[in-house]
């Protein structure tokens, strides 16, 4: 059985970076601003990524582009549509085509700044929880304490201790993008064998942390590690050190990378590196800290049953998060066997079993620790009632990026391109289709902030809706409108919408994602 799940760990650590969603990296982005009776065009990519100018207007040009921002002006009467792609040194992305309009967004728009602030945020929340985990927390004064006995310069070692954990983390999360690149992560973001092993996986984790059995690495693993780090001398023995705790706390950190890696996806090449370097930076600050001032460490909390009490709630955690990896599969090969409803009754299930866990006993335990459960305990049992209303269909949008499709009462939708434009040209209605995938996150948010919006509703009566999934595994369906979504509107990202007249002319500039239904509504041109 040990070896059993050393196997499944070392599994997890090759697909622990993988990112599943469907949206893919869009390292361009365009910008007009009119000055005078002039209109200046910015164009912005990434580090990295060169840009190909293909064609301006009608002129074919062809031209690489490597200098960032790119600027082009133009008379404010006259400015061209700009044909391009981008390129960096393992793959390029489909041709686009991006059209100025002061009154229209555009869906080259970007808030991968934003994007990536959260994703660091997510990773110092993620390093947090790990700190708190039976993995870690015992390691602390053992290793500050290692560090100050060893030479003069303990809290120098330390400090570089801290700074080797957040190089490692790093690194891994740069290597992992530069060996997989954004086209082969996209493939394998709704790939059932995948997603199954993932959500196996993490109800393993969680199992674990309920305490039915125990999961480590081999100890011959951290013990070479640890009696080569005490007989080398200088900047590597503090490596091996720190790599030393990377292995031994994998049991309890493995579940906390893999799940903010899944947010981290598709925002750009960096993002999990960024993801990471949080993460590594809140799991590395408690060992510099307690080394600059070991002071403090007698003041510290020491290991009890409070870390069990936190390995529960993180079990519970782990099996709600574990449903999104499961969902996916499902929906992408229609098997059926998750909707919407049963998804949200787990979730409830889940956090009503966080409180009551947190609740059974309270009155044995010491004030502070009473204290700090009841904060846990009512947003708990808070959120559990709050996703309730979820099983009779309602948006529940904290959980959107993560629960399966919403269904929109009243609209017709088709889920096929000729059928949906067949039925346009039948009664002359404008068409608006929404390329999506069920791996994408910013999609759910989207069909929960904007499209159960009841303005956006009612406007979107007046037209023929098509929504169509990049991703659908089914007899080739999601190969077919991906393929429209390159070939006919030179895009290759989710969520995007397309708004055409019943004949199939766009009568409006492609939107992207926004969580503004006020500016979806302002985009519809009926």
């Amino acid at each position: 059985m040990r070896r059993l799940y050393s196997i499944l760990i070392f599994a997890y650590c090759f697909f622990l970076f993988v990112p599943l969603q469907a949206q893919i990296v869009q390292p361009v982005t365009w910008s007009g601003e009119q000055i005078g009776d002039s209109v200046k065009l910015t164009a912005v990519f990434e580090k990295g990524w060169h840009m190909t100018l293909i064609s301006i207007g009608d002129e074919e040009i062809g031209e690489e582009i490597f200098e960032s921002p790119y600027v082009l002006t133009f008379a404010k009467s006259e400015v061209p549509a700009i044909r391009f792609n981008a390129c960096d040194d393992k793959m390029c992305t489909a041709p686009e085509i991006w059209s100025y309009n002061e009154s229209a967004p555009s869906a080259k728009r970007s808030n991968s700044g934003h994007g990536l602030l959260m994703i660091f945020l997510l990773g110092l929340l993620g390093g947090l929880l790990a700190i708190f985990t039976p993995c870690v927390w015992p390691i602390i004064p053992m290793t500050v304490s290692f560090f100050l006995k060893r030479t003069d310069k303990g809290a120098q070692n330390a400090i570089l201790y801290g700074l080797s954990i957040i190089v490692l983390y790093v690194g891994l999360g740069l290597l992992v993008t530069l060996i997989f690149g954004a086209s082969a992560l996209n493939e394998l973001s709704t790939n059932a064998i995948v997603n199954i092993f993932f959500f196996l996986l993490l109800v393993v984790f969680a199992l674990s942390f309920f305490g039915l059995f125990e999961i480590t690495l081999p100890d011959s693993w951290s013990t070479a590690l640890d009696n080569k780090a005490r007989s080398t001398g200088g900047f590597l023995s503090i490596l091996l050190m720190a790599f030393t705790l990377v292995i031994v706390s994998f049991s309890c950190t493995g579940p906390i990378i893999g799940t903010l890696l899944v947010e981290a996806a598709g925002h750009s090449l960096l993002a999990p590196a960024i993801g990471m370097l949080g993460f590594a930076i809140a799991l590395a600050l408690p060992f510099s800290l307690f080394a600059l001032f070991p002071q403090w460490l007698k003041q510290a909390p020491k290991s009890g049953d409070w870390m069990t009490s936190f390995k529960v709630v993180l079990a519970f955690l782990e099996l709600a998060l574990s449903l999104k990896f499961l969902s996916v599969a499902d929906l992408a090969y229609g098997w059926g066997i998750l909707p919407r409803w049963l998804f949200i009754a787990i979730w409830i299930a889940c956090f009503a079993g966080i409180a009551i866990y947190l609740l059974w006993n309270i009155r044995n335990v010491g004030m502070v620790r009473k204290i700090i459960r009841i904060v846990i305990i009512l947003p708990s049992f808070a959120f559990a009632a709050y996703l309730v209303p979820g099983l009779w269909g309602a948006p529940v949008k904290a959980i959107s990026a993560f629960a399966p499709p919403l269904e929109i009462e009243g609209r017709k939708v088709f889920h096929d391109f000729e059928e949906g434009m067949a039925y346009a040209r039948q009664t002359g209605k404008p068409i608006v289709i929404d390329f999506t995938g069920y791996g994408c996150v910013n999609c759910r948010k989207m069909e929960a902030f904007v499209l159960a919006n009841d303005s956006v509703k009612a406007r979107l009566e007046n037209y023929v809706f098509i929504e169509l999934y990049v991703d659908d595994k089914r007899d080739g369906i999601g190969d077919k409108n991906s393929a429209i979504q390159r070939e006919q509107f030179g895009s290759n990202a989710q969520p995007f919408f397309v708004q055409m007249d019943a004949y199939g002319q766009q009568i409006a500039d492609p939107m992207a994602f926004t969580t503004d239904p006020l500016e979806f509504i302002n985009w519809l041109k009926y």
